[in-house]
């Protein structure tokens, strides 16, 4: 197998090309090193030199050989650096053990091949940082890829993997799903564990798990990696059935609202993404779908004062507990511009600030659960453009205070922070192409735990207006 072949397989296909024995693990190992080689000078995506052989892995799992990486942030593996995209870590801390997630990854089969680049910190919906350099869109090199899973993005798109660890704290899954034609699932809080090294990441904003070409890969490996490990703070009742059967055979009718205005900042919606939320519209609407424009009634001046709020607690935490561990000192040295000023500004936040924030995130939650029981999904973008240029997103940046960077984020991803505030399940679909070849996503949002009928609507959309056969301009083989 050359990497021009291996390229054209996801990670389901290789893997039953695998298990029934058309091809040996050690033909999909070398034909990805090849497609990895080639295409990683060009992207910079991953941290690190390529493994030169697979971390341990089970043969027998769903997944059995397939290539995947890990990225450089919160989830980790026994005796791997992580540096977490920034100087304040130096060469990266080792852990003596694998999280929780990370087990199960290697229990689904998936043979890792490296770590990927993430922005300082995963703050940017962008990848590029001061310690790294930037991650190159495969789609056009002068563009981002997306933040925070960006490095995963770009290698997933190139077909250099089929498969790689994302995580999501403001919609750092979906927004490289979106920059980079890909679909990217942020499932409910809890729904992946974050064990044993945290229990709610950021708050209960962020949770881990994938980003992959198609939404047969993402529903298999979903049904693989789900579910509590002991001490964990929530358990979800077993699917109903699996989620891989659920995107297989389509989706029931639904009451699908739709919105073109941000869900929070300030930013304008580019009109090539507001057409692409209407013809998806109007696609489910002729597919028997009730489909209604609608939006949950949200204070959003309110709910980014708490949202920044979040951030900045959090990573004047993060911060902190890395110097402790690598005796490095936070300043302008060792953490970029912006991320130091979101590190003072947490420092300043009083405890009261934090109950305060907790208001509005459960007036929030709350007002957007009451829609879902209206509606059954909410159809957006799921960004205000389909990428931004590589250096719009400077994290470096010394004119900006923290609320400055928060508001020129969210100004770009205007669409994804709510998901994370209320727990709730999103996904990210390429649905729609820009008149310059980009890929524009759009996004599909539900209520806790309705992964199954995001799963089962993006399986229908995936036949209806299939992506498959694009291929970025930077691709493996």
């Amino acid at each position: 197998m050359r990497a021009v072949e291996y390229a054209s397989f996801d990670a389901t296909g290789l893997a039953e090309l695998i298990r029934t024995g058309q091809v040996t693990p050690a033909e999909v190992w070398a034909a990805a090193a090849e497609a990895l080689d080639g295409v990683s000078p060009k992207l910079n995506a991953l941290v690190g030199p390529r493994f030169a052989e697979p971390l341990a892995h089970s043969a027998d799992g769903p997944f059995g050989g397939v290539p995947f990486a890990i990225k450089d942030l919160v989830l980790h593996a026994a005796g791997v650096p992580q540096r977490a995209g920034s100087r304040l870590l130096g060469d990266g801390v080792t852990a003596p053990n694998d999280t929780y997630l990370m087990a199960r990854f290697r229990a689904a089969g998936l043979a890792t091949m490296g770590v990927t680049a993430t922005p300082e910190l995963g703050f940017n919906a962008s990848t590029e940082s001061v310690a790294t350099g930037q991650v190159h869109n495969p789609w056009d090199p002068t563009r981002s890829p997306g933040g925070s899973s960006g490095g995963s993005a770009a290698l997933v798109a190139a077909r250099a993997l089929p498969v790689a660890h994302a995580n999501d704290g403001g919609g750092s899954i979906r927004i490289p799903a979106g920059a980079c034609g890909l679909v990217g699932l942020k499932p409910s809080r809890g729904r992946t564990t974050a064990g044993p090294d945290m229990s709610d990441p950021l708050l209960g904003m962020a949770v881990e798990f994938a980003l992959t070409r198609t939404v047969r890969d993402c529903a298999a490996l979903f049904d693989a990696v789900h579910g509590a490990e002991v001490g964990d703070r929530y358990l979800y009742p077993a699917p109903e059935r699996p989620f891989a059967e659920a995107a297989r055979d389509g989706s029931r009718p639904l009451r699908v609202a739709v919105t073109t205005t941000p869900l929070c900042g300030t930013g304008v919606v580019d009109p090539e993404s507001v057409a692409a939320v209407r013809a998806v519209a109007d696609e489910l609407a002729n597919s028997g779908h009730a489909v209604t424009r609608a939006a949950p009634s949200v204070d959003t001046e309110a709910f980014d004062d708490a949202a920044l709020i979040a951030w900045t607690s959090s990573l004047a935490d993060t911060a902190d507990l890395l110097a402790s561990l690598t005796g490095a000192s936070v300043g302008p040295d060792t953490l970029e511009a912006t991320t130091l000023a979101c590190v003072e500004h947490g420092r300043a936040l009083r405890a009261v600030d934090m109950y305060a924030m907790d208001r509005v995130f459960n007036a929030v939650t709350r007002t957007v659960a009451a829609f879902f029981v209206e509606h059954d999904v909410l159809l957006s973008p799921t960004t205000c453009a389909p990428n931004t240029a590589l250096g719009y997103l400077n994290a470096d940046d010394p004119t900006l205070s923290a609320r400055g960077w928060y508001d020129k984020l969210f100004g770009f991803a205007g669409f994804t922070p709510l998901a994370n505030v209320t727990g709730m399940p999103a996904i990210s679909l390429p649905l729609a192409w820009s008149s310059r070849g980009w890929p524009i996503g759009v996004q599909l949002m539900s209520g806790l735990a309705r992964e199954a009928d995001l799963l089962a609507l993006a399986g229908d959309l995936e036949r209806s207006r299939p992506w498959a056969d694009r291929r970025p301009p930077v691709c493996a083989g």
